[in-house]
């Protein structure tokens, strides 16, 4: 299955450290091989809806996370990257990847 990174997340994953650049992309080769990724990597975003997903990456800079949908029968996409800062994922954040979402729909 294709990965497509959506520009404005693209961006996003350009601020990223080297480290966890390394450890996203190991992971997208990962989901384009068809492999399912679980916890402590990957998670459901329960309430945002069927087929959103978080990757979970994190070193001594900090904790970030790149939110994914899988559309059916199309590709996954990852929709934003962000420097998570809080135990609870910001409403601000939860908000623009599902705006992005509702563009793919």
């Amino acid at each position: 299955m294709d990965v497509l990174i959506l520009n404005s997340c693209s961006k996003e994953i350009e601020d990223f450290p080297e480290v966890i650049k390394v450890d996203l992309f190991e992971a997208i080769n990962d989901l384009k091989s068809g492999l399912t990724l679980s916890m402590p990597l990957s998670r459901r975003m329960e309430g945002m809806g069927p087929g959103v997903f978080e990757l979970r990456l994190k070193d001594r800079s900090g904790i970030y996370r790149v939110i994914y949908f899988f559309k059916k029968g199309d590709a996954i996409y990852l929709v934003h990257g962000f420097q998570k800062k809080t135990n609870k994922t910001p409403q601000k954040n939860i908000d623009m990847a599902l705006m992005r979402i509702k563009r793919l729909l």
